[in-house]
């Protein structure tokens, strides 16, 4: 990594309330070159009401394909730059991961300022484990894609989080709970840090049935609780194996089945597929 490239940073932005945006933040894009932003007339406001004075460039999912070479040409060559997204953490379901490639492979550092995150925001008001948690972004509105995302929300054992448009909540959360989420434990947080900021829970059928019935404003995250852990009966799993056993089947195939169908784990199932009767 050469001393004479810029550097590119990451910048986290307010998603509602402007005191968010760090000491950090405000002298970053202060003195670097350029602000590469989602939507400059977005953008344009909160640089002004913090005195920033740095040039406002364009950068997008539709323009960053074609720009990115060239941006990165410009920190190669001395220039620091930083890139923010409307609100919040970049990346996170906004452009800009093009353009970080680009930068490491090109030997210029990449420097995280963090901030404000809708999702880590809904996360740790939702009243649901944060231990571990798998973020799908915005859901495919259809398709394969969707069911297959549906269905891994419905089967994953930790805490899901997603960002959902206002209009779509309530067919999320219904499809949800067509996916065997029903009776999970949810939260659906909107306007996070604004004026009407609001975190509600329930069952992810509750949820769905309140926003059927008042759709929901804003900007939306929803959390879902994980599928609880299932109980294995290892006495119906035992004689399961002896059966299978008995009508000749190997151990090896007596343990896959037993994985299939009992939903033990893989080393239980070998462990009383060699067991002897």
């Amino acid at each position: 990594m050469s001393d004479t490239h810029g550097q590119l940073f990451i910048v986290s932005t307010p998603i509602g309330n402007l005191g968010d945006l760090s000491p950090r933040a405000i002298e970053t894009l202060k003195t670097v070159a350029v602000v590469l932003a989602e939507d400059t007339r977005h953008s344009r406001p909160l640089l002004t009401r913090f005195d920033i004075a740095t040039p406002l460039v364009s950068y997008h999912e539709h323009n960053e394909a074609r720009t990115a070479g060239a941006l990165v040409a410009r920190m190669v060559a001395g220039e620091s730059m930083a890139l923010i997204s409307d609100a919040g953490t970049p990346l996170l379901s906004d452009p800009g991961a093009r353009l970080v490639t680009a930068a490491i492979d090109a030997g210029v550092r990449v420097i995280p300022i963090p901030g404000a995150s809708a999702l880590l925001s809904a996360l740790v008001a939702s009243g649901i484990s944060a231990e571990r948690f798998t973020f799908f972004g915005f859901l495919d509105r259809k398709g394969a894609e969707r069911m297959s995302a549906l269905a891994e929300i419905a089967s994953i054992l930790h805490t899901s989080v997603l960002y959902e448009a206002a209009p779509r909540v309530a067919a999320t959360l219904r499809d949800l709970s067509e996916a065997g989420c029903g009776a999970r434990v949810g939260a659906v947080a909107r306007e996070l840090t604004k004026q009407f900021e609001e975190v509600r829970r329930g069952t992810l059928d509750e949820l769905a049935q309140y926003y059927d019935e008042a759709p929901p404003r804003g900007e939306v995250v929803l959390v879902i609780a994980g599928a609880p852990p299932v109980v294995i009966d290892e006495n119906a799993a035992r004689e399961k194996a002896r059966a299978l056993r008995a009508g000749g089947l190997s151990a090896r195939d007596v343990a896959r089945t037993l994985v299939a169908e009992q939903g033990i784990t893989r080393n239980a199932a070998y462990r009383l597929a060699q067991e002897e009767d």
